[in-house]
C-alpha cells in the first residue's frame, strides 16, 4: 500500500477544488487533489457556462445574487482570458407575470447588480431572435465563461506552485483519531491499488458528492440531488446572454458558448446520482419553454444535451428545488468531533473564488497559517494546454501556422496533432489517463457537429502510432468515447441530428463493428 503524507488532502477536482488548490499554493501551504473521474468530470463540467450578474436570484435569493454580482466583477479581471464578456438580457414575453417584470428593477439595486431598462425595439434590434411578443427587457451585466478552460489554469498553476494532483483516486474511507482525521483511505481507479494519505487537514469539496464523502467520516450533510439538463444548438444564435424575466422555471437562460449557444436548464430531482443525464421528455419541455423567448428554437438542429447535478445544500422538501438557496455553505465539522475536516460545497461556478478563499482562510487559521489570499488580485496563468479548451483557437493558430505536417485531427473543431500532442504532456503532469475522453475534456475533439463520428477514428490512430494506445487498445477506447457521447445524442434524434447518427452507425457498427 502507498503511504503518502501532506499538509492539506482537497477531495474534488471540480473548480472550488481547483481554485483552493491554487488558492493554498499561492500561501506556500502544501496540498494534494484527488478527484474518483477526470478533472472537470461534475457538475463544473456541465453547465450553462454562464457567469451571473446575480440578477437570476435578486428576488428570491438576495445573498446568492450579491455573491454573484461581486464575484462577476473579480473574475472579470483575474480570469479575462477564460471569459467572454458578452453582456446580458431578462427579457419578459406576453403572459408572463407584469408584478414580477415591475419589481424587478428594485430587487436588483437592492442586490447590487446594474439594471437598465430598454425599449423592445432597441431589445429586438440587439438580438434580432428575439419574440415579438416582448413585454419587457433589460440590460445587466451577464458574460460567459468556458468551465473547462477556467479548471484547468486554476490545476495548471497549482501544480507549477507545487500541488500534487491526483484523478482517477477515489475516496473509500477515513481512519478516525481521537478529534479527529488521521488519514484518508483512497483507491486508483485505474490500477486498483490502494492508498492512504495522512494530512494535518482534509477538506471535503467534492460537489454534488459532498454528503456520500461525508458520510465515510460517519457525518451527514442534507443534500437534495438536483439535475438540471441543457442543449447545444449547431450554431450561436445570439451574441449576448437571453434570460426570461420571471420566476425560475424550465428553459429560461440561453448563453452563447463560442460559436454555439447553450439552453436551459431543467429543475429534476434525483434518487441516485448515477441517474443523471438528459430524458427526452426534458429535452421537449425545455424547446417548447424556450420557443416562447426565442422563436427560432422551434426550428434549430441541436448537436446534444447532458446534464448536471447541482450540489444544493439544505433538507429535501417536496417542493421545487430551485427553491433551496445556490449560496455555499462552508462547514467546520469540529463541533461534530471531527476539528480537521472541513466541506465547501453548494454555490455556483460563478463564487467558486470566494469559495475557494472562505475554505483556504479557515484551514489557514487552523494550520497558524498567516498568509492572505491573494486570487481576487492576481490573474490566472494563462495559456498552456488549458487553452485548447477554448473554442474557435484551434483554426485560427493552425491556419496562421500553415504547417501542411500538422494534420487535423477533428475537421469541425480544426484541432491539429500538435495541439493534441500539448495536451497529452498536460494530461500526463495532472497523471491522468491518457485517452480519446481525456484529450475531449481539454480541448474541442468531439465537440463539433459529428459529436466524435470522424475524430475518435483519426484520434485513436493517432494515439496508437505514438505509443500511447496498445494495438488493442483503440476499438475499447473509440467505444469508450462514442458511449459516453451517446448519452447527449439519444435526446436529440430528430431531422439532420438522426441522419448524423445513422452516418455515425453505419461507420463504427458496420465497418468496424463497435456493437455501441
Amino acid at each position: 500500500m502507498t503511504r503518502l503524507k501532506t499538509q492539506v488532502l482537497i477531495i474534488g477536482g471540480g473548480a472550488t477544488g481547483a481554485g483552493l488548490a491554487r488558492d493554498l499554493s499561492l500561501r506556500g501551504v502544501p496540498c494534494l487533489l484527488v478527484e474518483r473521474g477526470d478533472i472537470a468530470a461534475g457538475a463544473s463540467g456541465a453547465n450553462h457556462g454562464l457567469l451571473h450578474s446575480g440578477a437570476r436570484y435578486v428576488a428570491k435569493d438576495p445573498q446568492a445574487a450579491m455573491e454573484c454580482a461581486a464575484e462577476g466583477a473579480i473574475l472579470k479581471k483575474v480570469a479575462a482570458g477564460c471569459i467572454e464578456d458578452t453582456g446580458g438580457l431578462f427579457v419578459a414575453v406576453a403572459g408572463d407575470d407584469e408584478r414580477y417584470v415591475a419589481d424587478f428593477p428594485s430587487h436588483c439595486h437592492r442586490c447590487g447588480v446594474a439594471c437598465e431598462p430598454l425599449a423592445l425595439g432597441e431589445a429586438r434590434e440587439m438580438e434580432p431572435v428575439l419574440s415579438e411578443k416582448l413585454i419587457a427587457a433589460f440590460k445587466v451585466p451577464d458574460a460567459a465563461i468556458n468551465p473547462f478552460k477556467l479548471v484547468f489554469e486554476n490545476i495548471d498553476e497549482a501544480l507549477s506552485l507545487g500541488t500534487d494532483v491526483r484523478p482517477h483516486t477515489r475516496v473509500t474511507g477515513f481512519r478516525r483519531g481521537r478529534r479527529g482525521l488521521e488519514a484518508a483511505l483512497l483507491r486508483d481507479m485505474q490500477s486498483g491499488a490502494a492508498l492512504t494519505v495522512e494530512a494535518a487537514q482534509f477538506v471535503n469539496a467534492a460537489g454534488a458528492w459532498a454528503a456520500e464523502v461525508a458520510a465515510l467520516a460517519g457525518l451527514e450533510i442534507p443534500m437534495p440531488y438536483s439535475k438540471g439538463s441543457l442543449l447545444v444548438t449547431e450554431r450561436r444564435l445570439a451574441r449576448r446572454v437571453i434570460n426570461r424575466l420571471r420566476s425560475s422555471a424550465d428553459a429560461d437562460i440561453l448563453v452563447p458558448g463560442g460559436t454555439v449557444s447553450l439552453l436551459g436548464t431543467t429543475s429534476v430531482r434525483l434518487d441516485r446520482l448515477e441517474d443523471c443525464r438528459p430524458t427526452i421528455p426534458e429535452i421537449d419541455r425545455i424547446i417548447d419553454a424556450a420557443s416562447k423567448m426565442v422563436p427560432a428554437l422551434a426550428a434549430t438542429r441541436f448537436i446534444r444535451a447532458y446534464a448536471g447535478v447541482r450540489p444544493l445544500v439544505g433538507a429535501k422538501t417536496p417542493h421545487d428545488d430551485r427553491a433551496v438557496s445556490r449560496g455555499f455553505a462552508l462547514v467546520d465539522h469540529a463541533a461534530e468531533g471531527c476539528d480537521n475536516l472541513v466541506t465547501i460545497t453548494g454555490g455556483k461556478l460563478s463564487t467558486y473564488r470566494k469559495m475557494a478563499e472562505k475554505t483556504a482562510d479557515l484551514v489557514c487559521a487552523k494550520l497558524g497559517v498567516a498568509a492572505a489570499c491573494r486570487t481576487a488580485v492576481q490573474p490566472l496563468a494563462a495559456g498552456g494546454a488549458s487553452r485548447w479548451a477554448a473554442p474557435g483557437l484551434a483554426p485560427r493558430l493552425w491556419l496562421k501556422a500553415q504547417d501542411p505536417d500538422d494534420l487535423l485531427l477533428c475537421e469541425c473543431e480544426m484541432v491539429p496533432q500538435s495541439a493534441v500532442d500539448e495536451i497529452v504532456d498536460a494530461i500526463r503532469r495532472q497523471k491522468a489517463v491518457v485517452d480519446i475522453r481525456a484529450i475531449g475534456q481539454r480541448s474541442r475533439i468531439g465537440k463539433g457537429t459529428c459529436q466524435g463520428a470522424f475524430c475518435a477514428v483519426r484520434l485513436a490512430a493517432y494515439l496508437c502510432d505514438r505509443g500511447l494506445l496498445g494495438a488493442g487498445d483503440g476499438p475499447a477506447d473509440i467505444r469508450a468515447f462514442l458511449v459516453s457521447r451517446w448519452k447527449g445524442l439519444r435526446p436529440v434524434l430528430w431531422g439532420r441530428s438522426l441522419v448524423q447518427e445513422e452516418l455515425q452507425e453505419a461507420l463504427h457498427c458496420g465497418l468496424f463493428g463497435l456493437e455501441l
